[in-house]
């Protein structure tokens, strides 16, 4: 085995712990080259796509990747922001505010944001941290809810990646938080405080990320946390069983994914006469293709449509400060026993570094 080039150990060197924050990804461009060349990483995943590779090859190849990019790519672009794609806009910031907050809390660690497809890569991010002499690391996935598609395969690249490295750091991971007390709060105050400014829906609906139906029946959790999370909010909004539904999005290919579909549900509630949804993803710690086009624009037009009069879309956690506080809730849950903690000087000079950083990162969103 040919391993990675690495620096010289050095003796004396004090280690440094990191936590990754992981999304999914998203392609650098809304061009059809860069969607093709970010469908093509991601759909090749055999954690994504479980189909002979031989079989699959030939489809993703000659079917979707030459129809599909062009089509994917106007959608991009009509989400893109002048900072690039939200959904790494938005990555970005939590972990430079994750990285502050752990600071004012005292921790001298490390944040880094990674992608599990496109850039930055996680094999790019986990070779500069140990560049950067980080002997300890904590993978965080921006997916509250574990599966295999998902989450086990951030584990694969992790592993894959380290498989090459001579000198493995000490690693931890988040498996899942779809039911973590500062998650599910700070989802319904982004609720309520929707709410607040625009009125109440007739119905909430909750929608999350589809998978195959093979999955769940295969061993995937996934399902179950997905209707743990929307029952544990319908509790603290003091929502009835008939004032919510929980549908999945986002179905590719003709087998048959998880049920209630997002879209056919809408507009069976428009027909039916409900004349206001709002649409919330609680699966998304950060808004992106999937929710500001398929759901804001897609699933909108669907409803209004079928007869609706009145469709809200309820923004993902993004930067929300409830949601910050979660994340750095989730982390030092998992940094426990590292030696983490920082003295008072040092204290002072990471809460300044905080400010510094919180002030650059509104300034640009401002300018987005």
């Amino acid at each position: 085995m040919t391993f990675l080039p690495e620096p010289p150990h050095t003796h004396g060197k004090v280690p440094r712990s990191a936590v990754v924050l992981v999304n999914l990804g998203t392609p650098d461009e809304a061009t059809r080259p860069a969607v093709r060349r970010y469908l093509k990483e991601f759909l090749s995943d055999p954690r994504v796509v479980e189909i002979p590779r031989a079989v699959w090859w030939f489809i993703l190849n000659l079917i979707i990747l030459p129809f599909r990019s062009g089509k994917s790519a106007a959608k991009y672009a009509s989400i893109w922001t002048r900072e690039g794609s939200p959904l790494k806009v938005y990555t970005q910031q939590q972990a430079q505010y994750l990285q502050g907050l752990l600071g004012e809390r005292g921790h001298d660690v490390k944040v880094v944001m990674a992608m599990r497809y496109g850039s930055p890569s996680l094999p790019e991010v986990l070779g500069q941290l140990q560049a950067d002499g980080c002997e300890r690391i904590a993978v965080l996935p921006a997916y509250p809810q574990y599966s295999g598609t998902t989450t086990g395969s951030i584990y694969d690249a992790v592993f894959s990646h380290y498989a090459r490295v001579r000198n493995v750091p000490e690693l931890r991971f988040v498996k899942h938080y779809h039911d973590h007390e500062g998650y599910i709060q700070a989802l319904e105050q982004s609720v309520q405080a929707h709410w607040e400014a625009n009125g109440r829906p007739d119905k909430l609906v909750i929608s999350f990320h589809g998978v195959p139906k093979r999955t769940l029946l295969l061993g995937d959790p996934y399902h179950c946390e997905c209707l743990k999370t929307a029952r544990l909010l319908a509790a603290r909004l003091k929502l009835t069983p008939e004032q919510y539904v929980v549908t999945f999005q986002s179905r590719f290919g003709k087998a048959e994914w998880l049920q209630p579909y997002t879209a056919p549900t809408v507009q069976q509630l428009a027909r039916d006469g409900v004349r206001r949804v709002d649409v919330l993803c609680p699966g998304f710690t950060s808004d992106c293709l999937e929710t500001l086009e398929e759901i804001s624009m897609e699933v909108r037009h669907d409803f209004e449509a079928a007869g609706g009069r009145e469709f809200h879309y309820i923004p993902c956690l993004n930067a929300n400060p409830g949601w910050i506080a979660a994340l750095a809730d989730i982390a030092e849950q998992h940094l426990v026993g590292w030696p983490t903690l920082t003295t008072p000087s040092q204290r002072a000079l990471l809460k300044k570094e905080a400010e510094l950083g919180r002030d650059a990162a509104l300034k640009r969103g401002a300018a987005a």
